[in-house]
């Protein structure tokens, strides 16, 4: 081990573990246990906090008082109340990360303070923001945010100098990644990513509670189960417990008693849950899952013949399913000896080593999961829109990355840009999730933005931090920005419905956009006196518009029209 202890973490869905480099060898720290933590945290009866077992203990009892799969609210304002206090998903995602630098202290004896911490690749700008933040709140330097599938390719290649390109099949608890990494001459790169974080074992697991729902309702007819929290935490125990089962064994037998009181007579269950009627319940998820394999694929350029393995990571790929369609697909039987559960912790712990000053054999090159870009005024299937998404930094682009891009103001007299940074891979910016915005006022005052142009430049590091600079190319003023903060990043992502609309009903829409094309075309052959008033009221709507002023901008609109009915 070197001198500088710095442990690798897989801060899971379902369970979380902690490996540090020991000789050279990667090690998951146990405590008398497997050294899997159950990534759950409650409060006890005597008001205390506690994580892992004794946490998971008490779920079925105390459902209320306990949190469960707190990663997939990672990137959220969600809260949970333990007693009198409320907390966030970050402060939830501490004490986790607290037990677990507990852990490593107790076994290696010595500080820690530094660790590597494993995300999904899927994981969006807000979600790793909110790792770090978690990392902050325990205490501990997050050294590196590294994704999941590459921490495990790390793991599969130490140790062989094998030249080799493996597709990375990652089905968590909680989501789904899959990568194509390509390993030569000591270089671990990956080469394209893709995913689903809304997919994981979870969600089986909520399948076989609803089956187990539909079941007791036949049998106890008027009961209403669905709304009772012990009873779902049982089954949802019973659930997870039959899903393992039903890896190894054919059938898998439910049984419940005394679930709760139906008037004076008791509740039972007892149910019989086969592997084939299981399969049936998930293998449209599953086959969305290959869905995504066959995109990640696309682009990095490869087929199934390119690949020289399969690795299987994540406890939900102990399904046979999995393996089964994996085999149909790509026609190669995927791997799994190393414990699908472990292996992440333990390439977290291989790249804890290197940042260390570990010599391990190989260096890591890591890829952008999302696109990374700005909303612009422009075509979206030859329609003219005010919320074009403009691209920056493409999707599974190298690690660090810096692309520039150039841009103008929509009209002459523009005074200010609203510069809005989205990630994601729809043309419509408005269907991907904004991260952060800049403001870039006083343009146009000494120089023509209009036509000199802004340079727009990204800058993404392998901590997932994006940096944005903008430049006016007549004057050289600039303006720099981080998106940094998760909770900014996360309230600016809030500002859309699920549907991709503005909750503020401020539609802005591209009436808007084209009325103002409509008044700089008319300032070429307007009056003066036309003119003054034609600028007036383009710089009072986007004024307006920026600020949100709904009945500002529809009166504005409103005249604005109306005086280019007569000039045009």
């Amino acid at each position: 081990m070197t001198n500088e202890a710095i442990v690798g973490i897989d801060l899971g869905t379902t369970n979380s573990s902690v490996a540090v480099l020991m000789d050279g060898v990667p090690e998951v720290l146990t405590d008398g246990d497997d050294g899997l933590v159950p990534s759950c945290v409650g409060l006890d009866s005597s008001g205390e906090i506690v994580v892992g077992r004794r946490a998971r203990n008490q779920a079925v009892l105390y459902p209320e008082r306990t949190v469960l799969s707190v990663k997939r609210r990672m990137g959220t304002r969600d809260r949970f109340r333990l007693g009198d206090k409320e907390y966030s998903p970050e402060e939830i995602s501490a004490f986790i990360l607290k037990d677990l630098i507990r852990r490593a202290r107790k076994a290696l004896g010595r500080d820690v303070t530094r660790a590597v911490i494993t995300v999904p690749a899927y994981f969006t700008d807000a979600q790793r923001k909110a790792t770090r933040e978690a990392g902050r709140i325990a205490g501990i330097e997050v050294v590196r945010i590294i994704n999941e599938p590459t921490a495990a390719s790390l793991v599969h290649e130490f140790g062989s100098g094998k030249q080799a390109k493996a597709l990375v099949y990652d089905l968590g608890g909680g989501t789904f990644d899959v990568s194509v990494v390509s390993r030569e001459q000591g270089v671990v790169e990956v080469l394209a990513t893709a995913g689903d974080n809304r997919l994981g074992g979870d969600d089986f697991d909520r399948m076989l509670v609803d089956r187990l729902n539909s079941h007791l309702e036949r049998d106890y007819p008027g009961g209403s189960f669905r709304n009772d929290r012990v009873v779902q935490a049982r089954f949802l125990n019973a659930a997870e417990a039959a899903k393992k089962e039903l890896s190894s064994a054919p059938f898998a037998a439910v049984e419940e008693d005394n679930l709760t009181m139906l008037g004076r007579k008791p509740v039972h269950l007892f149910h019989e849950l086969s592997r084939p009627d299981f399969e049936d319940a998930i293998e449209e998820r599953l086959i969305g899952s290959l869905d995504q394999m066959t995109r990640a694929m696309g682009d990095a350029g490869v087929v199934a013949a390119d690949l020289d393995l399969v690795l299987l990571v994540g406890g939900s790929t102990r399904i046979p399913l999995v393996a089964q369609l994996l085999r149909e697909r790509l026609g190669m039987t995927p791997h799994g000896e190393i414990d699908p559960d472990r292996c992440v912790a333990l390439g977290a712990a291989i790249q804890a080593g290197v940042e260390a000053g570990a010599d391990v054999g190989s260096v890591l090159v890591d890829v952008t999961p999302y696109t990374f870009g700005v909303l612009v005024i422009g075509e979206i299937d030859g329609v003219l829109s005010h919320h074009k998404f403009a691209p920056i930094i493409p999707r599974n682009s190298k690690l660090p990355v810096k692309k520039s891009d150039l841009f103008s103001t929509v009209t002459p007299d523009q005074e200010g840009w609203h510069l809005q940074v989205f990630q994601g891979e729809d043309p419509d910016a408005l269907k991907n999730t904004r991260i952060g915005e800049v403001m870039f006022e006083g343009l146009n005052e000494n120089s023509n933005a209009f036509d000199d142009g802004i340079v727009c430049t990204f800058s993404l590091g392998v901590d997932g931090i994006l940096d944005v600079h903008a430049r006016e190319r007549g004057t050289g003023r600039d303006i720099t920005g981080r998106i940094e903060d998760a909770l900014a990043a996360r309230s600016d992502a809030d500002d859309l419905d699920s549907d991709g609309t503005r909750e503020d009903g401020i539609d802005s829409g591209d009436s808007i956009e084209l009325l103002l094309k409509r008044a700089n075309a008319a300032l070429k052959t307007a009056s003066k006196d036309d003119q003054g008033e034609i600028k007036r009221l383009v710089r009072g709507l986007r004024k307006a518009s920026r600020k949100r002023k709904t009945d500002e901008v529809d009166a504005l609109a409103g005249e604005l029209s109306e005086l280019l009915y007569f000039v045009e």
